[in-house]
């Protein structure tokens, strides 16, 4: 297995980085669609048109470039034996918080579809940013490697 993932290596980083873009842009178009959805009651008509676009976000974008990201993630972990650096602990760490917020959001769009707003229009504004700082974070540890 081993052998195989060092000759696979650079397949698995490109499909690595390929679909954390995609997972990363799904992640900065969700709390932009639930600032859309926020005026409008659980009966609006809008209401349906954001449901059908944030429901396909998810199931096309967010789900799948997430799961992927981690299996691939995982493969390069054990490519490199990246468990045992310390600049790995701190990105596994970032990832971790990525995913609570990919889960977190998830769910509050769902109560949004409901009629509810769980989150003010600041704070969607706010969380669209949780993203681009993790991605930065993750971007230095994994390029710079600072320890």
């Amino acid at each position: 297995m081993q052998e195989f993932l060092s000759l696979t290596y650079f397949w698995l980083k490109a499909g690595h980085i390929i679909f954390m873009v995609f997972w990363m842009a799904g992640l900065f178009i969700l709390p932009r669609q639930m600032l859309y959805l926020h005026p409008y009651g659980a009966d609006a008509p809008e209401t349906a048109i954001w449901a059908d676009r944030m429901g396909k976000l998810r199931k096309i974008i967010l789900t799948p470039s997430l799961i992927v990201v981690w299996v691939l993630g995982l493969l390069l972990m054990s490519a490199i034996d990246a468990h045992t650096q310390g600049w790995f602990h701190a990105k596994l760490l970032c990832v971790l918080l990525l995913t609570g917020f990919h889960g977190f959001m998830v769910a509050k769009a769902k109560k949004m579809l409901t009629g509810e707003r769980p989150l003010s229009e600041k704070q969607l504004r706010l969380y669209g940013e949780i993203p681009g700082v993790l991605l930065a974070l993750i971007v230095v540890l994994v390029v710079v490697k600072p320890f």
